[in-house]
């Protein structure tokens, strides 16, 4: 990209996001000014990505003491307005540490919570590179193969789901800077197709070869060898390996396990939650029937049938190959912990 997205960013007085429910046919950034709209940009995937809205809530303390200033609110009302940021999204674990990270300079003032708010965007692309950079030297030495990679990924983990560069993304930037990467393929992923919408569109704004698969693809593809590795992100790690990111990717993990190929989760630490013990104790978060039931607003299934619409689901810690944050690779399957990143 000639210039790097910023899917958060701050205008001087609220949010600008990038709008990435009306992503790849129309790229138009959203203005936030008020609590209200910030936490349905949350919900409605307006900004996604556990680092993303981790940033966004960061951010949206600030925005809670400008708004509150503005309408003459209590510290109580701004310190409930940025309690209904904090548990916009429940899976995702970023968003609650970041926001608690910011609040702890609260008391200190707008110009204060601003510059935290700052320093979390700016160490998540930092963190972002390094991850990359390890995540790259971990699958080019576990393949061993003389020639570029082909990877399989499953949702969107680039620019546009975290502060910049990218997780899982971005370790598939890296290798393709290195003239290491082949081609990818980029499951469509529900709901709301982030791999298809999303992670093909900054596929595309940077030139790497690409497929677009359905989800119900990415076994066969991996059990017929046409991936050396599959990358994916994550909303929570629990402290036993566990890993919550969007549903399907445990079906990924179970065909990488079969076939013997690398499983790599790329997150920052800030993802690790060790008050998490198992993947049985994370939130799953179920969306709307709809979704499933219809196409385009148009009803596909019959009337009488039911939707059950998980947006996530928990890989075991045991599927884990590798798992990458900005200070190294874990290797969970074979015994290391998240916890190991954290001391």
């Amino acid at each position: 990209m000639s210039q790097e997205l910023r899917a958060v960013d701050w205008t001087g007085d609220g949010l600008a996001l990038i709008d990435q429910t009306l992503l790849p046919h129309r790229n138009e950034t959203m203005a936030v000014h008020d609590v209200d709209t910030l936490v349905d940009a949350i919900q409605r995937l307006v900004v996604r990505g556990a680092p993303a809205i981790g940033a966004a809530g960061a951010y949206g303390v600030a925005l809670a003491l400008v708004q509150g200033e503005r309408e003459g609110w209590s510290v109580d009302e701004v310190r409930a307005a940025v309690a209904r940021i904090r548990e916009a999204r429940p899976t995702a674990v970023n968003l609650m540490v970041c926001v608690d990270r910011v609040m702890t300079r609260f008391d200190e003032g707008l110009d204060a919570v601003l510059e935290e708010a700052v320093a979390v965007q700016r160490e998540e692309v930092e963190a972002n590179r390094a991850m990359g950079a390890h995540g790259a030297d971990w699958l080019l030495e576990m393949v061993g193969a003389d020639r570029p990679l082909r990877i399989l990924t499953h949702c969107n983990t680039g620019a546009l789901a975290t502060a910049g560069w990218g997780t899982a993304l971005g370790v598939i930037r890296e290798l393709h800077a290195r003239g290491r990467l082949e081609v990818v393929y980029a499951d469509e992923t529900r709901p709301l197709l982030q791999g298809s919408r999303l992670t093909a569109w900054e596929l595309v704004q940077e030139g790497i070869p690409h497929y677009v698969q359905a989800d119900g693809a990415a076994a066969g593809t991996i059990l017929r060898g046409q991936v050396d590795a599959a990358i994916v992100g994550a909303d929570r790690i629990a402290a036993n390996g566990d890993t919550a990111n969007k549903v399907g990717t445990v079906g990924v993990a179970l065909a990488c396990a079969d076939a013997g190929i690398p499983f790599l989760v790329a997150a920052p630490t800030t993802t690790v939650d060790l008050s998490t013990k198992t993947g049985d104790d994370i939130h799953i978060e179920l969306r709307g029937e709809d979704e499933v039931l219809e196409w385009g607003g148009i009803r596909t299934a019959p009337a009488g049938s039911r939707g059950h619409n998980p947006a996530f689901d928990v890989t075991p810690g045991r599927l884990v190959t590798g798992l990458v944050t900005e200070r190294g690779v874990l290797e969970v399957a074979s015994g290391q912990l998240p916890g190991d990143h954290l001391q």
